[in-house]
């Protein structure tokens, strides 16, 4: 598993982030290198950029070996048919895209906080993965699975799989293990 960064990214949260992934899913996770400034994403009627474009340029850059690849970015970013997301992947694909700027208290006018900050971070990480490793939004509100469309949402759920998920999750890993065992990457 890899993690990556686009247009900036608070080194120490991205490490923290490798952290997170290793926990949530035992996996290690190693830092790739970071990828070109997003510019080419950037939606000027919007003022935002492209989840979906900055998730094309990932799969195009994604190490061989690498089973998932996290993308975390500063940038603020969209779907076509949403007004912004917390983050964007494939449904049980390789790449995952995660804005931080929605995540912290500045966003809102309000004064930093680093522990909230990561908190919602790892949730994050744990739900955009979870899409990867083919879960869909779960309907239990305290899962970490469950639908954000606010920042209050986010912060209501925890940082951990219901008990369904973490089924679903356990059986997706053991299966993405088994694949590179046999030399395949999914």
């Amino acid at each position: 598993m890899g993690v990556t960064t686009a247009g900036g990214f608070d080194s120490e949260a991205a490490e923290f982030a490798a952290l997170c992934i290793s926990s949530a899913f035992s996996i290690d996770a190693r830092r790739l290198e970071p990828m070109p400034d997003p510019a080419y994403a950037w939606d000027e009627a919007r003022q935002q950029y492209s989840s979906t474009l900055i998730l094309r340029d990932a799969i195009s850059r994604r190490p061989a070996g690498a089973a998932r690849v996290l993308v975390l970015t500063e940038r603020d970013i969209f779907i076509p048919m949403l007004s912004f997301v917390y983050g964007q992947a494939q449904l049980d694909g390789p790449v995952a895209v995660l804005s931080s700027a929605r995540l912290r208290q500045e966003f809102y006018s309000l004064p930093p906080n680093r522990p909230l900050f990561l908190l919602r971070l790892r949730k994050e990480i744990a739900h955009e993965l979870g899409h990867t490793f083919g879960l869909t939004h779960c309907q239990d509100r305290l899962c970490t699975m469950s639908l954000s469309t606010n920042i209050e949402q986010l912060d209501l759920k925890q940082a951990e799989f219901c008990d369904s998920c973490a089924i679903l999750v356990t059986e997706a890993v053991s299966r993405i293990r088994r694949s590179m065992a046999e030399g395949r990457t999914e």
